[in-house]
């Protein structure tokens, strides 16, 4: 029997146990690169990527889209003095949160017919929702109706005010996209029919956000409103449950966050079932209204209103197809290029296997 001195005598080494993974005696492939498996591959790359490129622009600019810059509208309920309107933006400045919000309207023309379904989007620019410290402002167990008095600390400074909780906590949520925004055809002396749901994910409301039990006023009793709000959570759409609350669709579009500091959000879907609007909207004239509460000012910031019709592949976005134009173009540019020094410059085969560590470098 050993004893614990003679253990303790023998000495220790960090040699690795001798086994083929330890001591890399597992077999191995690694590839060959060759002219003839590296150029096909840049060609096939190429003629693959440019056809799939025109197809994804091709289906984008079937999308149509209007667009109107509504930032520095004028006032149609706030005049200065000497009877010339405020533009909303100055007027908020002046008013950070007035009585009666200030109101504008912008006439346009639709210059062709929009057919199939048309939604309206709100865009942003020079917000930066990417940011780590607002996209981590925010209590994931609140916006899944586990209310408490104990706020998660990455909603400060939007976690209490007055001593209350605020719900929902956070600079996300305190920031949420106020303006309201309406269309009237002309043409149908009527109000476009607007629908407030369907514009969230639908595995964001059923799973991401959810209300408490019972009442919503009663369940958010003795909680306040963020700073910014003018509305508490349960009058986001007292009109409807399924739309009230934390599952408000306006709330959860806001609160996933953008990656990039231009961006566009869903704000509403046209009612095809209406009368007038079944396929879509017709050319002509319609006007913008606006009621104005959203600052920009501060950030530098624009504001716009989107019309736009989709695809097969959704909205409209350019980039995709002319990343993969490029990526194969650059393809088959290297494929070229190399195909051209492989001609010129490479050995034949038979002068290949003659050489040999002996064989004299030539030039």
């Amino acid at each position: 029997m050993t004893s614990i001195s003679e253990v303790s005598s023998i000495p220790k080494t960090k040699k690795p146990s001798d086994s083929a993974f330890k001591q890399q005696r597992l077999p191995a492939w690694q590839p060959i690169l060759t002219a003839g498996t590296v150029l096909p591959t840049f060609f096939v790359i190429g003629i693959a990527f440019i056809p799939v490129g025109i197809g994804l622009l091709y289906f984008s600019d079937q999308v149509k889209e209007y667009i109107i810059d509504y930032t520095d509208c004028n006032s149609t309920n706030y005049n200065r003095s000497d009877g010339v309107p405020y533009t909303c933006a100055e007027y908020i400045a002046k008013v950070p949160h007035p009585r009666i919000p200030c109101t504008c309207e912008i006439n346009f023309t639709l210059p062709s017919h929009f057919n199939g379904k048309i939604y309206m989007y709100y865009g942003l620019t020079n917000f930066y929702q990417n940011h780590r410290r607002y996209v981590k402002s925010r209590d994931d167990n609140q916006l899944l109706g586990k209310l408490s008095d104990i706020v998660s600390n990455d909603c400060e400074p939007f976690a209490y005010d007055g001593g209350k909780p605020i719900v929902p906590c956070g600079a996300i949520a305190n920031s949420l996209f106020s303006d309201e925004l309406s269309l009237d055809s002309m043409k149908h002396g009527m109000k476009v029919p607007l629908l407030r749901t369907g514009i969230a994910w639908p595995s964001d409301k059923a799973i991401k956000f959810r209300n408490p039990e019972g009442d919503l006023k009663e369940a958010f009793a003795g909680y306040e409103k963020p700073k910014n709000w003018t509305k508490y959570i349960y009058d986001l759409d007292p009109d409807d449950r399924n739309n009230n609350g934390f599952q408000n669709e306006d709330l959860i579009v806001w609160m996933r966050t953008a990656a990039l500091p231009t961006f566009r959000k869903l704000y509403r879907r046209v009612n095809h079932e209406i009368d007038g609007f079944t396929d879509g909207l017709l050319e002509g004239e319609y006007k913008l209204a606006i009621n104005y509460s959203y600052s920009v000012s501060a950030f530098d910031g624009k504001k716009r209103m989107i019309l736009s019709t989709t695809s097969l592949l959704g909205g409209k976005n350019p980039f995709l197809g002319i990343a993969y134009i490029v990526v194969g173009c650059i393809c088959l540019l290297l494929g070229l290029t190399l195909l051209i020094i492989h001609i010129k410059c490479s050995k034949s085969v038979t002068e290949m296997i003659t050489v040999t560590p002996n064989t004299p470098y030539q030039e």
